[in-house]
C-alpha cells in the first residue's frame, strides 16, 4: 500500500496557485503580481494546504517567468506568514530549457522541488476556442504553439536536476503525466539516483498524458504500487473539471491530492474559483468527508522525510 508508513493516512493537500498553463485572459482570480502570489499561497495554507506550489509570472502581462529574481518578490513574504511547505517548479513552461527552469530551485533550495518525468506532447491550443478577445497578445500566441510543442525531459534533462539540487537536501514530487513517467522513475530509483519516500504526483487530463477516467486513475495507482511498493507516497493531480473528481477517488484508495488555480480555474460547473484557498476548502470538505484528516505541514514533512523549512535558502 502507498499509505503503510505510520502517520500517512493523514491527506496531504498540496495547491499549485498560479502555473504556466492558464492566461490572464481565462480568469481575474488568477495570480499574477508576486503580491497575488504570496497572498494566494498564505490563503491557501490558511485553508489546509500542507504544501504550495509555486510559480513566478512577470507582473505586466502574467507571462510565465523562471527568473530567480521572480521567485525572490514572494517567496520571503510566503516563509514569514506560513509554515507551509514550499515545492518549486522545474518545469517553468514547457518551452524553457532544462537549464531555465532548474534556476529557481538551485537557488532557493526548496524543501520540495516538482520534477517532470519524461518528455511528451503537451496540448494547450484546445483552449483557443474558448475565448474571443485576449488581454495580451502573447497568450494566444503561446497557446497555438503547443501545437507543435514537445515538453522535452530526456533522462539527461532529468539528471541534470537531480544532480543540480542533490546536495541541497531538496526532495522531488516526481510528476508522472503517463504510464511510461513511473517506470522511468523506478529506472531512476534502480540506479540509485532518487530515494524513498518518493512523493508521486500522477497527472490526469492533459492532452498528451493519461486521460482522466476511473480506470486511468486506478492503472496508475496499480502500475505505482507495483513498481514501489510501500516506498512512496501518492498524489493525483486532475487537469480542469477533474480535479475533484479524481481528488475525491484518489483520496477514497488512501491517496493525497492536489488542487490549485494551475491545475483548474474551476469551483464547480460553470463557476470560476475566486481564489486558490476556495478550492483547498472544496477538497478539505471531501476528505473530512471521507472521514479523514488533512496533514499539517509539519505532518506533511515527517511523511515526507523533508529536511525542514530552516533548510532553505530564502
Amino acid at each position: 500500500m502507498a499509505s503503510s508508513k505510520p502517520g500517512s493516512k493523514k491527506v496531504i493537500i498540496t495547491c499549485a496557485v498560479t502555473g504556466a498553463i492558464h492566461t490572464p485572459t481565462m480568469s481575474p482570480h488568477l495570480p499574477v503580481t508576486p503580491e497575488e502570489i504570496a497572498s494566494a499561497a498564505v490563503g491557501a495554507a490558511q485553508a489546509g494546504a500542507a504544501i504550495v506550489h509555486l510559480h513566478a509570472r512577470d507582473p505586466n502581462d502574467g507571462r510565465p517567468d523562471q527568473s530567480p529574481e521572480a521567485f525572490a518578490r514572494f517567496l520571503p513574504r510566503i516563509k514569514q506568514q506560513t509554515d507551509a511547505v514550499v515545492n518549486l517548479t522545474t518545469g517553468g513552461a514547457p518551452f524553457m530549457t532544462v537549464a531555465e527552469r532548474v534556476r529557481p530551485a538551485a537557488t532557493f533550495k526548496p524543501e520540495v522541488a516538482s520534477l517532470n518525468m519524461g518528455s511528451m506532447n503537451f496540448g494547450l491550443f484546445p483552449m483557443l476556442g474558448r475565448y474571443r478577445e485576449w488581454k495580451h497578445e502573447w497568450e494566444p500566441k503561446a497557446l497555438e504553439a503547443s501545437r507543435d510543442l514537445v515538453f522535452r525531459n530526456t533522462y539527461k534533462d532529468i539528471e541534470f536536476v537531480l544532480t543540480t539540487l542533490g546536495d541541497s537536501g531538496t526532495r522531488f514530487e516526481f510528476e508522472c503525466y503517463d504510464t511510461s513517467h513511473l517506470y522511468n522513475l523506478a529506472h531512476f530509483l534502480d540506479r540509485g539516483l532518487v530515494r524513498p519516500p518518493l512523493f508521486v504526483q500522477t497527472v490526469f487530463g492533459i492532452l498528451g498524458g493519461i486521460g482522466p477516467h476511473p480506470d486511468d486513475v486506478m492503472h496508475m495507482k496499480r502500475t505505482a504500487d507495483r513498481l514501489f511498493g510501500h516506498h512512496y507516497r501518492w498524489s493525483v493531480l486532475g487537469a480542469g473539471r477533474n480535479q475533484l473528481p479524481i481528488a475525491a477517488m484518489a483520496a477514497a484508495m488512501g491517496g493525497n491530492v492536489r488542487v490549485g488555480l494551475e491545475d483548474s480555474l474551476w469551483a464547480g460547473p460553470g463557476r470560476l474559483a475566486e481564489s486558490n484557498a476556495q478550492q483547498v476548502r472544496l477538497v478539505r470538505q471531501i476528505i473530512e468527508g471521507l472521514g479523514l484528516d488533512i496533514a499539517t505541514p509539519d505532518e506533511a514533512r515527517s511523511i515526507l522525510e523533508l529536511k525542514g523549512g530552516d533548510r532553505v535558502a530564502f
